[in-house]
């Protein structure tokens, strides 16, 4: 299925530059944020809001039971490749280029976006998160703070709209620049997988925090190489953390979805 949808991309993929800032549309990637754009990313990427982050662990439960994951080193080592060569990266560069799009209001680029961020994910539960999530996403944010950017998003006739790609448009639409979105949006992947870990292995919470503390040069770092990414160039070599995602469809006893 994965290759199919690939190949399907035929080519709608013409946008190999990185994403153009365009200050017009408040997408400059070092803007700073408006105290409403402050707000509202903090709701929107909260562990509370609507989307159910908390039943995913992006494969993390399998890697803990196969002994990958033991502490809180092994999960910051995990945590950093994910960032620097895995999906997180990928969600990252992807949600780059959404946001560009958005901003230029290139509906033919976004869809290319979009069909790319379902195309990426590296197994069936991995796509079922970020689908999930986005489409989720999507609702709650059009119920309390509507834009017309996210109301074209609802009327695609495909569902598969991948959460980085959601939280991209609804941050363009509602004109917070794509630099402190990008971090938010990092920071919140990361803090939910820290979380995850914090249950499974398990962690001490302070433990978790130093995790977290630990990984915010590498978070910048992403953040940085994802908005000079063209998006012909995404893609991920974190193949463990692949394996991980596909064995937890078979794992006997799971807390997570994924």
């Amino acid at each position: 299925m994965m290759i199919t949808r690939m190949a399907n991309l035929g080519m709608a993929i013409r946008m190999t530059e990185p994403p153009a800032a365009d200050p017009a549309a408040g997408s400059e990637s070092g803007a700073a944020l408006s105290s409403a754009g402050l707000v509202r990313l903090l709701a929107w990427l909260s562990p509370s809001f609507p989307v159910g982050s908390f039943a995913y662990s992006g494969g993390l439960e399998w890697a803990v039971e196969a002994g990958d994951i033991r502490d809180a080193e092994t999960l910051r080592r995990w945590l950093v490749a994910l960032l620097a060569d895995g999906g997180v990266f990928c969600d990252a560069a992807l949600f780059a280029h959404a946001h560009a799009a958005e901003c230029r209001g290139d509906a033919a680029a976004l869809h290319a976006v979009a069909e790319l961020a379902a195309a990426l994910a590296p197994s069936r539960e991995r796509f079922l998160e970020t689908v999930t999530q986005g489409r989720a996403f999507v609702t709650a944010v059009r119920a309390a703070w509507p834009c017309a950017a996210l109301d074209r998003l609802a009327d695609w006739p495909d569902a598969a709209i991948a959460y980085p790609v959601a939280v991209a448009v609804a941050a363009a639409g509602h004109g917070v620049a794509v630099g402190p979105a990008l971090h938010g949006f990092l920071h919140a992947l990361v803090a939910n997988l820290v979380s995850a870990a914090v249950r499974l292995v398990p962690l001490g919470q302070t433990d978790g925090l130093r995790v977290l503390a630990a990984l915010e040069p590498e978070i910048a770092a992403t953040a940085a190489r994802a908005l000079a990414t063209p998006l012909d160039a995404i893609g991920s070599a974190t193949v463990r953390a692949d394996i991980a995602s596909m064995r937890h469809e078979t794992q006997y006893t799971r807390l997570f979805r994924s």
